[in-house]
């Protein structure tokens, strides 16, 4: 997919991924799945940098994702995950993706499962 972490923060994790012939759908656009990739691994990069990943590991639980607007072939688009809710056994993530403009593309929330390792 071409995906590269490109900054972390206090609050969150920004990624950067290329529109291109691995993440376009028949149309030449951004395809669904590529931005649900995007955000799963980016969001569960960041549930993972929370805590000790010798005592802890975050798992996927749930992914859901509103598609926005179209992103063309030739573009890149930007993620970044904020935390929404950090718990003992379950955190949640908000994970947004952006054009290069700044136009909200896809927006997905995911749940993820703290366990020990």
């Amino acid at each position: 997919m071409g995906l590269e972490f490109i900054e972390l923060g206090l609050d969150y994790l920004k990624a950067k991924m290329p529109v291109n012939q691995n993440t376009v759908q028949p149309l030449r656009m951004l395809n669904g799945g590529a931005s649900l990739a995007m955000a799963e691994c980016v969001g569960s990069m960041a549930a993972n940098l929370v805590f000790d990943r010798n005592k802890y590991v975050a798992l996927g639980l749930d992914l859901n994702g509103n598609h926005l607007r179209p992103v063309m072939e030739g573009e890149w688009v930007y993620a970044i995950a904020k935390p929404i809710h950090i718990g003992n056994t379950t955190q949640v993530w908000e994970i947004k993706i952006e054009t290069s403009e700044g136009k909200l593309a896809h927006i997905s929330r995911l749940t993820m499962a703290v366990k020990n390792r």
